[in-house]
């Protein structure tokens, strides 16, 4: 008998493996695993590479748990560049995609959605507030279908005007720089930390809300002129979307800050305290995967943060002609000289 050329071999064996897993599909009525569809919606710019960091890490943290991008997962992004309209129209715009899960970063983002769907799971990061803002039952028993982690909790106040005042001994008066459009609450979630840490320590409090570009310029010109006038930049939108606006500007009136974001430091800001962002990222990414695999977003409850970082920058401390001691240092995550 003549032999069988090699070609034909393997055509033949490709023929029969495909015919074998059709029938073992139609008698065992399995189906080949549906690509799983998850939306990411960022309220900053895409060429953000901060934001792209972290949203890497949410992407490779879900690829770890075995969801891969182009095999049974695929990915949707909405960039919202800052602008709350804009992020009301993504909004809409990625709900009607039906996505299995979408990943909200902040307040401005997750509340968008929640005017768009009740059914589509959402795993927020960032969001401060959930139970005040309305997102969530309780953090313990979140109900319907978001849950996620926030990422401030009661001592950041204490613990901003604290370190300002080890920096900063002569503080007598701080404001607190937020955007009322951005802000859990319209500002007053992160108020109420900082007014209670200042009374404790009899310290002068004043808001200092960003209604538009302007109201940076004069809130912090305005608290240049009182050299023991300090500065919290409040985590939201408004002012991350505007921070090296804000860095400049204590710089050029000489008013110390502290900033909720470690990049600040890194972007010539005085000091940084905050939670670490990339972490919050990869937990999120946890959810995701459980949500993916069928578990309810009201059976998984709201986290709190669990990693924070302090960062400090001596060249920004030696500009305002502030002596670091070498305890602050030593406590420091990160030193930026």
């Amino acid at each position: 008998m003549r032999p069988v050329p090699p070609m034909k071999k393997l055509r033949r064996h490709l023929l029969i493996s495909c015919v074998g897993l059709l029938v073992a599909q139609r008698v065992t009525g399995q189906r080949p695993e549906r690509r799983r569809l998850v939306g990411v919606m960022i309220p900053f710019a895409e060429a953000n590479a901060e934001a792209q960091l972290q949203v890497a890490a949410f992407r490779e943290e879900l690829a770890r748990l075995g969801w891969q991008d182009g095999r049974n997962a695929s990915f949707e992004y909405r960039w919202g560049g800052g602008d709350v309209n804009r992020i009301r129209s993504d909004a809409k715009e990625l709900v009607a995609m039906k996505p299995d899960v979408i990943l909200a970063r902040t307040t401005p983002v997750t509340k968008a959605l929640r005017a768009e769907t009740a059914a589509v799971p959402i795993v927020f990061v960032v969001v401060s507030d959930p139970v005040g803002d309305g997102l969530v039952d309780s953090l313990g028993r979140p109900g319907g279908n978001i849950t996620g982690f926030t990422n401030v909790e009661s001592s950041f106040g204490s613990k901003w005007l604290e370190l300002l005042r080890e920096v900063f001994p002569s503080l007598a008066q701080v404001a607190v720089l937020y955007g009322p459009k951005t802000a859990p609450g319209g500002g007053a979630y992160y108020w109420q930390l900082v007014e209670d840490a200042a009374r404790s320590l009899g310290i002068k409090a004043t808001r200092a809300p960003i209604h538009e570009p302007a109201d940076i310029e004069r809130a912090i010109a305005t608290f240049g002129r009182d050299k023991r006038a300090g500065l919290v930049v409040a985590p939201d939108v408004t002012t991350l979307s505007n921070h090296q606006r804000i860095i400049a500007l204590a710089a050029i009136h000489r008013v110390p800050a502290v900033y909720p974001w470690p990049s600040a430091p890194d972007a010539g800001g005085l000091m940084s305290y905050g939670v670490e962002y990339l972490d919050l990222y990869r937990r999120a990414a946890g959810y995701a995967d459980r949500i993916l695999r069928g578990t309810r977003p009201a059976d998984l409850p709201i986290q709190q943060p669990a990693k924070f970082e302090f960062v400090m920058n001596l060249g920004a401390a030696k500009a305002l002609g502030l002596p670091i001691s070498p305890s602050l240092l030593l406590r420091a995550d990160r030193v930026i000289r």
